[in-house]
């Protein structure tokens, strides 16, 4: 899906390389990787024993299930975050399926929300490694000075960016590895604490009683959230399964699969922890307990040694304890790279962010700049907010709770209103696709209410606040968190104002009101990929030709954004101006075809001699489907160039038939002529031509061409009605590239609208048809134009008699909007005006034709050519 104004290109992998649709390499996960990149990237050592304290703090010996209860809306917006995938597999995730479902507004804010939360949490993550890092090799003193933390940040920083950079199966692996070590360590950690309990118990050991797993036993609902606020966070992560599932095996539904699995065991990982940790500590606020405010960053970290002992053994595990949470750490940090760099490189790639980021290695087939950049930009607010405070640090983390929130939030509203049109096809879709991702989006938004304006707000919460001019004292944290997204919110204007131009420029360049027509009822509509500058070059039209025949148009430029909506433009009115000249459909591709190369030759010429800009993919890639109609004879001439459609219902058995036109190549891009076929429509036949991308949510072609016909047998209606149901039967979501369907209902002549004469080239018919047509203006009660018709009439077949070479010749008149005359014979040479010298004595008829006529012209036909006038007619009395 191409966004704020289509992909941009990028390094070309090297041969024989696994690459993906956007440069990514393809099918380098599997199942086992992908939960292990979900599980790694919370940081589920880390996460407990930075939280549980807390929780321990505001609900004391409910924690074990509140901190799984948290788990629920984690669990509510993952199915969200799968049935999104399983639409689009994009690693720009809540970006891209938040644009896709909002529009580019509400995208970018997404995409800024996961990374603010990123970004932070990489700073936080890696002062945590660099802290630990010192612990386990006993340099306690370092690990609490600011300057050697921060070093040391940087290096961990420098070093998992790396990490990342050369590949993603290195990453891959390396998580499988410190993860298993760290579940390992979890568990034996939770099994020696049980083991103690019920052995050899401390002081503090409490057993395991069931009113731990009961919420109500709470003692107020303030406490109970404050308690699943704090909670909540600790699943946060598991999404990176989904950031890198262009990468992954199945991308469809493997990411999907791998996320909620890791949930599920998170549940049970955090379940157990809390547990055997409360059940050893218990929630004493002296010692080792849980509810110490001295252990509340760190559980763990007085644990260790009470659980597994000082002996030689024990001193080892204790060690091992420490090296848990320095893996978590830099596991999490590694897997925040992932997905901030991927989700940085898919908002490059649909230019939402400068295009730099966008291009990939040649040989790791990894986001250069994406991957690099978010590292030097972690690095410069690493120094940036430790030259600050210890506390805005602190608070800065704290606060990325809101981007989660809003982030999540914002996807599983997504998730709802991206299929809110097929919600009611099953039970299945009514649960995964609506049910449940609208519970975890408002969950998360009232968390994300609750602790902006309530817990994170007030002054005394975190170690910092503001006073905020007309509110008065305010939490930093929730100026640091609503701060950060109002960064985002300004900058908003200037990435999507490229969508704003292309969407008007698009929707002034398309026809605002089709024409009523004598000849067709017509109604159409335009899709615009739901992207940011998803606008693409779709266009279509309907174009009064003479005789009372009219053009019918779709096209498709190959691209989106402005060029592409300019390019549409270009074409539009070069398709206006070629019907007008009564071209034959096949002669006017070709012509068509001549401009979009010539204006492609045009936009690659550099400045200087010999320079020439890449090939413009816009110009030569465009897809049109040119039909003429006639009314008198029911008769339609077609040619396409490149992939356009056309179907047609015949009106009374409601039979929906495909006829094959004869293919040609796009525009642009030369190859084979094209050529006209042509086709008889019976009065009140439905002619639907629509672009290729109406067929894009189908399995294949055939199933979507069938899914059309269905649509089109059904009551044919309101042809508005009908182009409505045929777009949101075959688009029932968010598309990728743009559609157009132009749908019309033909008719025919009736028979006191038209008289027709046959003549021999004989000057005494000349007489003859001026009397036929008289009489016949005289019954259409238009006789105050039958002096100027029969002079006309008579010019014209003067004209054939003499330069025809002797033919038959066909005289018509038409009464529609205007009087129109038609003189046809087997000439091929065009008439041309001349303005006659006074001592001519000829070459003056076409000139006085011209003179009482509003138009006149010529066009060709297989046995000759045909001379064509209008005259406007007078209005009724009263009109």
């Amino acid at each position: 899906m191409r966004h704020f104004g289509g992909i941009e290109s990028v390094g070309r992998p090297a041969p024989g390389t696994g690459v993906g649709r956007k440069g990514l390499r393809s099918n380098a996960l599997g199942m086992f990787s992908s939960v292990a990149m979900g599980l790694a990237s919370t940081g589920p050592a880390y996460s407990i024993a930075a939280t549980l304290g807390i929780i321990v703090a505001g609900v004391g010996l409910q924690a074990p299930i509140v901190t799984m209860l948290a788990f629920i809306p984690m669990l509510l917006v993952a199915y969200a975050f799968r049935e999104l995938n399983a639409s689009n597999a994009d690693c720009g995730t809540t970006f891209t399926w938040a644009t896709r479902a909002f529009g580019p507004r509400t995208g970018w804010m997404g995409g800024w929300g996961l990374i603010v939360a990123n970004i932070v949490v990489m700073v936080n993550l890696a002062e945590i490694a660099a802290v630990y890092g010192f612990r386990l090799l006993g340099l306690d003193s370092l690990g609490e000075s600011r300057l050697w933390t921060t070093v040391a940040g940087i290096v961990w920083i420098v070093l998992l960016t790396a990490i990342c950079y050369v590949g993603i199966e290195v990453s891959a692996a390396v998580q499988r590895w410190l993860l298993c070590l760290e579940v390992l360590m979890l568990i034996l950690f939770a099994v020696a604490a049980l083991v103690r309990v019920y052995t050899d118990p401390p002081a503090t050991a409490i057993h395991v009683s069931a009113s731990w797993f009961n919420p109500f036993e709470v003692s107020s609902t303030r406490a109970l959230t404050s308690g699943i606020l704090a909670g909540v966070f600790i699943y946060w992560g598991w999404d990176t399964a989904f950031s890198v599932n262009e990468e992954t095996v199945d991308s469809a539904h493997v990411p999907g699969r791998a996320a909620v699995l890791s949930t599920v065991l998170l549940l049970g990982i955090y379940g157990l922890v809390s547990t055997s940790s409360q059940a050893f500590a218990g929630v004493g606020t002296t010692g080792i307990g849980l509810g110490n405010p001295n252990n509340s960053a760190d559980v763990f970290s007085g644990l260790g040694d009470a659980v597994f002992g000082s002996h030689e053994t024990g001193i080892i595990l204790s060690r091992l304890l420490i090296l848990m949470v320095l893996t978590s750490a830099l596991a999490s940090a590694q897997t925040t790279i992932l997905p901030l760099a991927r989700t940085v490189f898919s908002m490059a790639v649909h230019k939402a962010v400068p295009a730099r980021f966008a291009r990939i290695h040649r040989r790791f087939l990894t986001p250069t700049w994406g991957t690099i950049g978010m590292g030097a930009v972690s690095i410069a607010l690493l120094i940036l907010l430790t030259s600050f405070s210890q506390n805005v640090v602190a608070d800065s983390i704290d606060s990325v709770g809101l981007a989660i929130a809003f982030q999540y939030g914002l996807t599983g509203f997504a998730c709802l209103w991206y299929y809110r049109k097929i919600l009611t096809r099953s039970v299945r879709d009514m649960i995964f696709k609506g049910v449940f991702p609208a519970l975890g989006g408002l969950i998360m938004l009232l968390l994300f209410l609750y602790a902006a304006f309530g817990v994170y707000a007030d002054p005394r919460y975190g170690t910092t606040s503001v006073d905020l001019p007309l509110i008065g004292p305010t939490g930093g944290v929730t100026v640091l968190g609503l701060g950060a997204l109002l960064i985002g919110f300004l900058l908003m204007p200037l990435v999507t104002r490229g969508h704003t131009v292309a969407l008007k420029l698009q929707r002034n360049l398309l026809p605002r009101h089709l024409p009523a027509h004598t000849a067709v009822d017509s109604a159409a509509r335009y899709q615009p990929a739901d992207s940011g500058s998803g606008v693409g070059g779709d266009w279509y039209d309907v174009i009064p030709l003479s005789g009372c025949r009219v053009g019918l148009v779709v096209g498709d430029v190959l691209g989106h954004g402005l060029r592409a909506a300019a390019t549409m433009g270009q074409l539009r009115t070069g398709v206006r101006v070629l019907a007008r000249l009564d071209l034959s459909p096949d002669e006017l591709l070709s012509r068509l075809g001549d401009l979009a190369e010539q204006t492609a030759r045009e936009r690659r010429t550099g400045h200087g001699p010999g320079h020439l800009r890449p090939r413009d993919t816009a110009i030569r890639g465009v897809a049109c489907l040119y039909a003429v109609y006639d009314p008198a004879s029911g008769k339609c001439r077609l040619a396409r160039a490149g992939d356009s459609v056309l179907a047609v219902v015949v009106p009374h058995p409601g039979v929906v038939e495909r006829p094959e036109l004869p293919s040609g190549p796009p525009l642009g891009v030369g190859g084979p002529p094209y050529q006209s076929t042509e086709l008889e429509f019976p009065p009140g036949s439905v002619v639907t031509l629509f672009t290729g991308g109406l067929l894009q949510a189908a399995d294949d072609r055939a199933a979507g061409l069938a899914q059309l016909s269905r649509v089109l047998a059904g009551d044919c209606g309101s042809l508005q009605g009908l182009c409505d149901l045929v777009v949101d039967t075959l688009l029932p979501g968010a598309v990728d590239v743009d559609a157009t369907v132009l749908t019309v209902r033909t008719r025919m002549l009736d028979q006191n609208q038209f008289a027709q004469w046959a003549l021999v080239s004989d000057p005494a018919a000349v007489a003859t048809i001026r009397s036929a047509v008289a009489k016949q203006l005289g019954d259409w009660g238009l006789d105050d134009l039958a002096f100027t018709t029969e002079l006309i009439v008579s010019e014209l077949v003067t004209n054939a008699i003499r330069y025809a070479g002797g033919g038959p010749i066909q005289v018509r008149l038409i009464r529609d909007r205007s009087l129109i005359c038609e003189v046809s014979d087997t000439g091929h040479t065009t008439p041309n005006l001349k303005h006659a010298e006074t001592d001519d004595e000829g070459g003056r008829g076409l000139f006085i034709i011209a003179q009482m006529t509003h138009h006149w012209g010529t066009r060709y036909t297989p046995t000759g050519k045909t001379i064509w006038t209008e005259q406007d007619l007078q209005p009724a009395d009263g009109q």
